[in-house]
């Protein structure tokens, strides 16, 4: 039986949905329609608007997945409409649960001089177009519409396998149907007592059930539709809004939460759609904002991603330019200074420097500002190197939301201080309606009220509001709720604000806020460490491959006078930093994506290789000697610098075979490797210690079910643990010396799959160098590599950028129990008092650790995380061959990690030239290392260095320039010039601390 209240709760959305709402375009009279599918991809707008339409209408369908179909509108306003707001209303056969899902369009219509204006968007919450604000009646109306049929691969649960995530794999039949395309009045009364009974509506659903509060606007609500004729909505709107207006007029407590919102839409850069149609969302998004900001001069939005401005300036000029002059009216505001919205965990430490500097530098350009924050609301995680890169790039806040996604811990604070792995802070904000979509329902308002946890001193949070992922925005309607939530009796106070406006007053509220240490683990989406593995190897080796072209071409533009190639720098990384964008680089997107940056990311690394080649010709000149130039500063011949290759001084590795195995011996180390291709044992000779514990071989592969309860090719869920097979059958198992260094090569088949491993140990090294090529065809398998190791290792260390981190292996609390799969970029390193062992990799971000006792000992287990096979987005994703490289490293700490890490990624070039070429820098102290060489962004001929501690402690040093120059001083991260600098050459660097030193030439 239902009470009185639910009764009037029922009436109201009834009447609502079935009445009201269609009565804000009763009278309508329909359009004509003529329509053009285009063959190919998209072409320019004017190409649009030249196009020969053939007829079209409502009822037919339009669109094969990926396509673009141009529609011609055309119509005439009624006379007797004259005086009356008229919109074009037209409903391409959306699904309006599905905004930035699905199909989309941008109206444009012909300037008075033939050009192409565009006007707004069209997508399911947004279907109206304004063709006069007081019509005269009799106007002749044209437009065209730019209409993208992009599938929906997002709606159903769990997710399934699709081929429509490829334009080459995709159905050509038309996916949509025009429901209706009319010129209608727009009834402003009726639109807004649809917001009033609306706004009362959400609101009386989080009062207590029996509160006066609640009670009075169910009240309202029955007179308000007790004045309302329902065969006659638009004359008696007024008479039903007067019945509302007291409570409405009623004002919010004094205590009140606050709101501070900020007009969004969260854009991926590429997701379930390409990067091609990400350039046209992103054109639709900031068309239909501009808009919304000219009728409403309260509304603010905020837009992050360099990235995005670019293309919008590049593709869609006549849209840059209204979305330049409401930035310069302070309206659209650029937020984030980073070129895209990146992934933080996998990013090297030079990648995110990028970020920065490409973001700030754009924005400075094109607008005359810089963001004060970063802003980063989705992606997977951070990392605790971040506060420092943050504060050094000149950063005073940082925003996100996704650690309200955790699984199973909820995070303790929405307005505090990040402490990064060198004691760094930054002023950060979770908002705590736990969303970047708001809709500012009362739902969201209510949560953000009652969760707040910083409620007992802070007033305020920050709200993101309007459709993102797929692009939207916010609408006429959310903006019609914050003006009824502004000062609302039982509801939270709503107010329109700059994102700084709102932190410097959080700061002001909150002068010692509590402090979070460490990185912001994301209890989800652990798989995106794994997920395609030709994206993140092919990345990892085009950072690399960066850094190593700047250096040499730094070197040669001081040594030799060659022009410094800015330009073509500049463009290999921004492809670079936009496919780290946060559902990209995690592996997370559609089969497109990946296959596209794939296609790009290996240009980009013959590009940048191009480069470095031309370079180390300049600098080695016409002779014959063999020379070695070495890109780090880590040891070597000439760190930094070039050198005549020494004979090997080193004696060969020896080869002995044993019970169907084989031992690989040198100087330092002894390795067996059984008849399976195990390793069974690691002996550090200077020591006697064995990595190893008996019985329990290493570099052992094992393959586990991976089928998550969602999220296939973001998530890993904690049960995969429960069924494994180890791979020990062997194919084939052969040896040899070639030229001092021993091989074990080692062939298996499994299941679907097969792999080529090859075990190299060379003369002098204590790092046993696995390389494996595997042929991988699995479905919704996980594949580790497993090294049990003699070490009683109470953490491990996890390389991050500028550093590493250090995460407990023990599982004492939730939040540890939560990390059972977590992040390191180029090794991990485990120890027990003065013994330690360390993996390195060349293209790996994903582990887990364990730790066991065995007959009193306790053997701590690294598996290295290498390939997944999910099916959704990408029902493909990682099959086909795959290089990873790995090596074990034994008898090593936190100095020897950090450097055989550094040399399996940075390999030395060899090339014939005339002789040695001396470093343009040279660095001293314990535990520095250069991370970059290059030329300054100004173009100034000025040489850039940046440096950082790499162990976690106190160390003193110095840099020497070694070619005739001016002071050394230090920059910000971003080579800003600072206020204070510290000059000169020596160095004196906190743990994980780096540094960024402008050199002048002389």
């Amino acid at each position: 039986m239902h009470d009185e209240s639910s009764l009037t709760v029922d009436r109201a959305t009834r009447v609502l949905g079935e009445r009201i709402r269609p009565a804000i375009h009763a009278a309508r009279v329909p359009l004509l329609l003529s329509a053009h599918a285009l063959l190919g991809e998209p072409i320019a707008p004017a190409e649009g608007l030249a196009l020969e339409f053939a007829p079209f209408r409502v009822g037919d369908a339009w669109g094969p997945a990926w396509g673009t179909t141009w529609f011609r509108v055309r119509g005439t306003v009624p006379a007797e409409w004259a005086g009356r707001r008229v919109e074009a209303v037209i409903d391409l056969g959306f699904d309006p649960s599905l905004t930035g899902f699905q199909c989309e369009a941008l109206v444009y219509r012909r300037g008075d001089g033939g050009e192409t204006v565009p006007l707004k968007s069209l997508n399911p919450r947004n279907q109206w177009v304004e063709i006069a604000a007081e019509a005269t009646g009799g106007e002749h109306i044209e437009l065209f519409l730019e209409g993208a049929s992009n599938p929906v691969l997002l709606d159903h649960h769990p997710f399934l396998p699709t081929q429509e995530g490829d334009l080459r794999t995709s159905s050509p039949d038309p996916l949509y149907r025009v429901r209706h395309a009319d010129l209608a009045v727009f009834e402003p009364e009726v639109f807004d007592l649809a917001l009033d009974v609306e706004v009362l509506l959400e609101l009386q659903a989080e009062l207590p059930a029996t509160s006066p509060r609640r009670m009075r606007i169910l009240q309202s609500l029955d007179d308000a539709l007790d004045a309302l004729d329902l065969q006659r909505i638009p004359e008696t709107a007024a008479a039903a809004r007067a019945a509302l207006a007291e409570v409405l007029a009623a004002p919010a407590e004094a205590s009140a939460h606050r709101i501070a919102a900020v007009g969004h839409s969260h854009i991926d850069s590429a997701w379930l759609w390409p990067v091609r149609e990400t350039i046209r969302k992103v054109a639709r998004t900031t068309s239909s904002m501009t808009t919304l900001i000219d009728e409403h001069p309260e509304f603010r939005y905020g837009m992050s991603s360099a990235q995005q401005y670019a293309w919008v300036k590049e593709h869609r000029p006549e849209v840059w330019e209204r979305v330049r002059r409401a930035v310069a009216e302070g309206r659209f505001l650029p937020l984030g200074g980073m070129w895209v919205e990146s992934d933080t965990v996998m990013p090297s430490g030079e990648s995110l420097v990028r970020q920065f500097s490409y973001g700030q530098r754009f924005f400075e350009r094109e607008f005359g500002i810089r963001s004060r924050g970063v802003w980063l609301p989705d992606s997977f995680g951070y990392s605790p190197a971040l506060p420092q890169l943050m504060r050094r790039a000149g950063f005073e806040w940082f925003f996100t939301q996704k650690i309200s996604w955790n699984q199973r811990n909820v995070f303790p604070h929405h307005t505090f201080e990040w402490e990064g792995i060198d004691g760094s802070r930054m002023f950060t904000h979770f908002p705590p309606m736990d969303t970047y979509n708001s809709e500012l329902t009362g739902a969201e308002l209510a949560k953000a009220t009652r969760q707040f946890k910083e409620s007992r001193i802070a007033t305020t949070s920050l709200a993101p509001v309007g459709y993102g992922d797929g692009g939207g925005g916010t609408t006429r309607e959310m903006v019609g709720r914050a003006a009824r939530l502004a000062d609302l009796e039982g509801s939270a106070r709503v107010e329109w604000m700059h994102p700084d406006a709102f932190f410097d007053a959080a700061r002001a509220e909150l002068p010692h806020p509590p402090v979070w240490v460490g990185e912001l683990y994301l209890e989800l989406h652990r798989g995106t460490l794994t997920s395609q593995h030709a994206t993140k190897a092919l990345h990892r080796w085009c950072e690399q491959a960066l850094v190593e072209a700047e250096l040499w071409a730094a070197t040669a533009a001081v040594r030799r006078g060659r022009d410094y190639p800015y330009d073509e720098l500049d463009r290999l990384w921004k492809l670079v930093l936009l496919h780290e964008f946060h559902d990209i680089l995690p592996g997370t997107s559609i089969a497109w994506v990946h296959r596209e940056a794939v296609e790009v990311l290996g240009d980009v690394l013959d590009a940048a290789r191009g480069l470095t080649d031309a370079a180390l010709r300049a600098l080695a000149g016409d002779g014959d000697r063999d020379l070695s130039f070495t890109p780090h500063s880590v040891g070597g011949a000439l760190p930094l610098g070039g050198a005549a290759i020494a004979s090997a001084p080193d004696e060969p590795v020896t080869l002995t075979e044993t019970d169907g195995g084989f031992v690989l011996e040198n100087d330092l180390v002894r390795i067996a490797v059984s008849a399976e291709g195990l390793i069974t044992s690691a002996i550090d000779r200077a020591t006697g210690r064995d990595a190893i514990p008996a019985g329990r071989p290493a570099n052992l592969f094992q393959l586990h079910q991976d089928f998550p309860n969602k999220w296939d090719a973001w998530d890993i869920d904690r049960f995969y643990r429960n069924r494994v097979d180890d791979l020990t059958t062997v194919s084939s198992l052969t040896a040899d010396v070639v030229e001092g260094v021993a091989r074990i090569v080692v062939e298996r088949e499994f299941s679907a799959s097969s792999l080529q491993q090859t075990i190299t140990l060379s003369p002098g090294e204590r790092t046993v160098v696995l390389r494996t090529d595997i042929d991988w065809h699995e479905t919704e398998k996980l594949l580790k590599l497993a090294f049990p190791l003699d070490v009683f290792a109470r953490e491990t260390l996890a390389e991050t950028q500028f550093g590493f981190q250090r995460r407990p292996t023990h599982v004492n609390t939730s939040w540890e129990a939560a990390k059972f799969e977590t992040s390191m970029h180029r090794f991990v390193l485990v120890e027990d008092g003065d013994f330690g062992v360390a993996l390195v990799n060349d293209s790996l971000y994903g582990y887990d650790t364990t730790r066991d006792v065995d007959s009193d000992d306790v053997t701590t287990t690294v598996r290295l995380s290498l390939l997944r096979a999910p099916r959704f987005p990408d029902p493909e994703t990682d099959q086909g061959p795959h290089e990873i490289t790995v090596g074990l490293v034994v008898g090593a700490d936190a100095a020897r990690a950090t450097a055989e890490g550094i040399r399996l990624n940075a390999i030395p070039t060899r090339i014939r030239g005339d002789g040695e070429v001396e470093p343009l820098v040279r660095v001293t102290g314990k535990g520095i290392i250069v991370s970059s060489v290059k030329l300054a962004d100004d173009h100034s001929g000025d040489v850039v260095v940046r440096l950082y501690e790499a162990l976690g402690r106190r160390t003193s040093g110095a840099i020497e320039a070694l070619f005739p120059h001016g002071e050394i001083r230090e920059v910000s991260l971003i080579e800003d010039e600072l206020d204070a600098p510290r000059t000169g050459g020596a160095l004196h660097l906190r743990p994980f601390e780096v540094r960024t030193l402008r050199i002048p030439g002389a």
